[in-house]
């Protein structure tokens, strides 16, 4: 098959390709516990999902008065994510057809995600997944994390792809919010229960709003290659 030149596709990874939201809530829990906050609900961990980790964990600390730095608290939460993603992480199965079709049709694919790059690394590789995505970009390594565009920016310059070439998947507001920001298209999956309601999902072009359940790997297939 002939690969479309001018053609990419960035795929969030936490509730996009994989379910880890579960693991980051178990993760979260434990590093607040460690500081003395032990009611920390599911509720309140979906209030960040689409966040940056680094984000999520400078408004915790200033929520419940940490006085330990974030890069201690991001450390730790690290530590606790990565014993749990190693040994079990879910992916979606429609997204990993999906991603699988892309990189069968040799469409260049990145990850662009808020965690850091060894949680990206550890995940792909527990999941199989690293040989459909040679390059991923963690928010760390950029000025400022989703909803500013900064990550798919970033990714697009690595892929050589202009930004305006670029389909970004996603799953939360904040990343489609930045996905509208660099100029990409962008497929939104919403992770979240009521999401589809969020007004940053309003300049996503195609929009599964039943989340995972509804997401059609064929449909999105045919929607990111229209008219290459």
């Amino acid at each position: 098959m002939v690969t479309p030149r001018s053609l990419a596709v960035i795929f969030d990874l936490d509730g996009t390709l994989v379910d880890s939201e579960p693991n980051y809530y178990a993760a979260g829990r434990r590093t607040l516990a460690h500081y003395g906050v032990q009611d920390f609900s599911w509720e309140e961990h979906c209030r960040f999902i689409g966040i940056g980790t680094l984000e999520t964990l400078e408004a915790l600390r200033r929520e419940y008065r940490i006085e330990a730095p974030v890069a201690e608290l991001l450390a730790l939460q690290n530590r606790f994510y990565l014993e749990l993603a190693a040994t079990g992480t879910e992916v979606f199965p429609e997204m990993r057809k999906f991603a699988e079709r892309l990189h069968a049709a040799g469409i260049p694919l990145a990850v662009a995600s808020g965690s850091s790059l060894r949680t990206i690394g550890t995940v792909l590789s527990a999941t199989g997944l690293s040989v459909c995505f040679p390059v991923a970009v963690s928010a760390e390594e950029v000025p400022h994390g989703k909803p500013e565009p900064d990550v798919f920016l970033e990714t697009a310059r690595r892929l050589g792809v202009a930004p305006g070439e670029c389909v970004v998947v996603e799953d939360a507001a904040p990343g489609a919010e930045a996905a509208h920001a660099a100029g990409m298209r962008c497929i939104a999956v919403p992770y979240a229960h009521g999401a589809p309601q969020d007004a940053g999902f309003t300049t996503a072009g195609l929009v599964f709003a039943g989340g995972q359940r509804e997401f059609d790997a064929e449909q999105a297939y045919a929607w990111v290659t229209a008219g290459h």
